[in-house]
C-alpha cells in the first residue's frame, strides 16, 4: 500500500479536556474545630486550538492520527488548593484550511500565519465547598463537579494560498514551467499523469513576489471525477488569476490549442467560482519548430477572445521574463484590491440547545423535557450520589424559574421530567416546593428538604394561600392561629408557629398529620 506524502484533506476527531472535580473539605487545625469549609477548585480543562503555520504545508499528521486529545484539568484540594490547568492542544495546519463539520458546515476559513480556531473548548472547573459557601449555607458538605470538554469531529480541507494558477492538460509543462520560474523541483517526466499533487513555487519578477501553483491531470470531465483535476481543483480558487499552459508542440491527434482553451474553460465553469479571475495564456513548448509555427497561427485567434498571450519555452526560457512580469502586475493589483489579513483567534461558541438565553419546556411522550444552557450545565456539575449535591441543583433551577413554568404548563407532583439532550437526559421525579432557603442542619452530604415528610413547608404554604384572604389588620401570626383553629375552619392543635415549629417533637405528637 502506498504511503501518501501529500494530503489535503482528512476528517479529525477531536475532544476537549474535561474539567476538573471541585473537592469538599473542612479545614482541621488543633483547637479550631470550626474551620470551616476549604475545598479548592477544579482546574479547567485543555482546549483544542488549531492554528496557522506557515511552514506546514500537507495534512498528513492528521491523516495517519485522526484522533487527537486535550489534557483533563486537576482536581481541587484542600486548604484552598485549586486543580491544575489542563494544558491546550494546538494543532498546526496550512495556510488556506477550511475547517468543516461532517454536514458541510463551514466553521472557518483559516487564512493568515497565527489565525487560530478554539474548536473544541475544554470543560469548566467544578467549584469546591469553599466557594459554595454561603450566608444561608455556611459549611457545604458537597462541591461541583467538572464539565466535560467539548467533543466534535470536524473535516479539514486544504485550499492552497496562491497568486496565480497554472492549468491545463497533462504534460502541456506546468511542473517545467514552475521549476523555470521558481527554485521549485516538481517531478518531471515526459508521460501524463506525472504530476500527483499541487507543486507550489515562489517567483520574483522585480520587486514583487508570489507563489504560483497547478492543477494536476485537469482534462475533460474532470468537473465530473475524470483524470485528477477533480480533487485539486480547490487549490485555485483563491488565486487572484489563472495562466492557461497550452502545448503547441502535442502530437496526440485531434488536438489543437484553441480547443485545448475551450476544453478547461468548460470544466472551471462547471467547477464554478472562478469566472471572474484574470486569464493569460501562456503557449508552451516554442522552442519545437512545429510548436513555434502552430503557436504563430493561432495566436492572432486567441488575442481576438481579450486574452493576453505570451509564447514560452520552459526549456530554453524564452519569454519567462515577459510572463512572470504580465503575472506581477495582476498580482499587484489584486493585491493592492484587497484588504490586509490581519491574524484572529476564533473561538466556537455554540448556540444553546434551545436557542435561548434561558431554558425551555416541552411535554413529549417521555414527560416534561427541560433544555436550556444553564439546567443542562448544572446537571452535568451535580453528584447525585449527594443529597445535599442534589438539594443545591433543586434550588439552582427553582431560582431560575423551572419549577414556576412547569406548574405553568400544568405538571403535578410525580411526573417525570427530563433535563437535556434525549440521548443522555437526566430523569427527575417532579416534587414542587424544595425551596432554597435556611441553613441545612443535616448530615454532610444530606438535604432534609428530600425526607417525605415536610410538615414546614406545606404549613408555610397554607399560610402564605391565608394571607390573600386576611381581614384588615390581621398579621401573619393571627392568619397561622386561624389556620389552627378548628372552630374558624382550621386544623386542631397549636399554631406551629406558637410551640416553635413543625420540627417540635411535642407539636408533632398532638398533630398526627404533620
Amino acid at each position: 500500500m502506498a504511503i501518501p506524502s501529500f494530503v489535503d484533506r482528512v476528517t479529525l476527531h477531536v475532544s476537549a479536556g474535561r474539567g476538573g472535580n471541585g473537592v469538599a473539605s473542612v479545614h482541621r487545625e488543633k483547637f479550631k474545630p470550626l474551620g470551616g469549609p476549604d475545598g479548592g477548585n477544579g482546574g479547567p480543562g485543555g482546549s483544542v486550538i488549531l492554528r496557522v503555520e506557515s511552514d506546514v504545508t500537507t495534512l498528513l499528521d492528521y491523516h495517519h492520527s485522526p484522533k487527537r486529545r486535550a489534557e483533563h484539568g486537576g482536581h481541587g484540594a484542600g486548604a484552598h488548593r485549586n486543580g491544575g490547568h489542563g494544558a491546550d492542544l494546538v494543532l498546526p495546519v496550512p495556510d488556506g484550511t477550511v475547517v468543516t463539520d461532517t454536514r458541510g458546515n463551514v466553521l472557518a476559513d483559516m487564512v493568515g500565519p497565527g489565525t487560530e480556531l478554539v474548536v473544541a473548548a475544554g470543560g469548566r472547573g467544578g467549584l469546591g465547598n469553599a466557594a459554595l459557601a454561603s450566608s444561608k449555607r455556611k459549611a457545604p458538605g458537597f462541591a461541583l463537579l467538572g464539565e466535560p470538554g467539548d467533543e466534535i469531529e470536524i473535516v479539514l480541507e486544504l485550499k492552497v494560498v496562491a497568486d496565480i494558477g497554472l492549468v491545463g492538460f497533462p504534460s502541456a509543462g506546468k511542473s517545467s514551467l514552475i521549476a523555470a520560474i521558481s527554485r521549485a523541483r516538481p517531478k518531471i517526466a515526459d508521460y501524463p499523469f506525472t504530476t500527483l499533487v499541487p507543486n507550489l513555487g515562489v517567483v520574483t519578477a522585480g520587486d514583487t513576489t508570489f507563489t504560483v501553483a497547478d492543477v494536476p491531470g485537469l482534462i475533460e470531465g474532470a468537473s465530473e471525477g475524470r483524470g485528477l483535476g477533480h480533487d485539486f481543483l480547490r487549490h485555485i480558487e483563491r488565486c487572484a488569476a489563472l495562466v492557461h499552459v497550452i502545448d503547441t508542440a502535442t502530437m496526440e491527434p485531434g488536438r489543437n490549442p484553441v480547443d485545448d482553451l475551450d476544453v478547461i474553460e468548460r470544466e472551471l465553469a462547471r467547477y464554478g467560482g472562478l469566472e471572474d479571475r484574470p486569464r493569460l495564456v501562456a503557449l508552451n513548448k516554442i522552442d519545437v519548430p512545429d510548436g513555434r509555427d502552430l503557436s504563430d497561427i493561432v495566436i492572432d485567434d486567441l488575442t481576438a477572445r481579450g486574452l493576453r498571450v505570451i509564447p514560452v519555452s520552459a526549456a530554453s526560457g524564452e519569454g519567462l521574463r515577459e510572463l512572470t512580469f504580465a503575472m506581477a502586475g495582476i498580482v499587484q493589483a489584486a493585491r493592492a484590491e484587497k484588504p490586509d489579513v490581519e491574524t484572529t483567534r476564533i473561538v466556537l461558541r455554540p448556540p444553546s440547545a434551545d436557542g435561548r438565553a434561558d431554558f425551555t419546556v416541552k411535554e413529549t411522550g417521555e414527560g416534561w423535557r427541560v433544555r436550556g444552557e444553564k439546567p443542562e450545565r448544572w446537571v452535568r456539575q451535580t453528584d447525585f450520589s449527594n443529597d445535599e449535591a442534589v438539594g443545591f441543583l433543586a434550588d439552582r433551577l427553582n431560582r431560575l424559574g423551572v419549577e414556576t413554568r412547569l406548574v405553568e404548563l400544568g405538571a403535578v407532583e410525580g411526573d417525570t421530567v427530563l433535563i437535556g439532550h434525549p440521548d443522555n437526559a437526566v430523569v427527575f421525579d417532579f416534587k414542587p416546593g424544595l425551596d432554597a432557603g435556611a441553613e441545612n442542619l443535616a448530615r454532610r452530604g444530606e438535604d432534609s428538604r428530600f425526607d417525605e415528610s415536610r410538615p414546614a413547608a406545606r404549613r408555610r404554604r397554607e399560610i402564605q394561600e391565608g394571607l390573600e384572604e386576611r381581614a384588615e389588620g390581621e398579621t401573619r401570626a393571627d392568619v397561622a392561629r386561624r389556620l389552627r383553629d378548628p372552630a374558624r375552619g382550621g386544623a386542631s392543635g397549636p399554631s406551629s408557629y406558637e410551640i416553635g415549629g413543625a420540627d417540635d417533637p411535642d407539636w408533632a405528637e398532638q398533630d398526627p398529620d404533620a
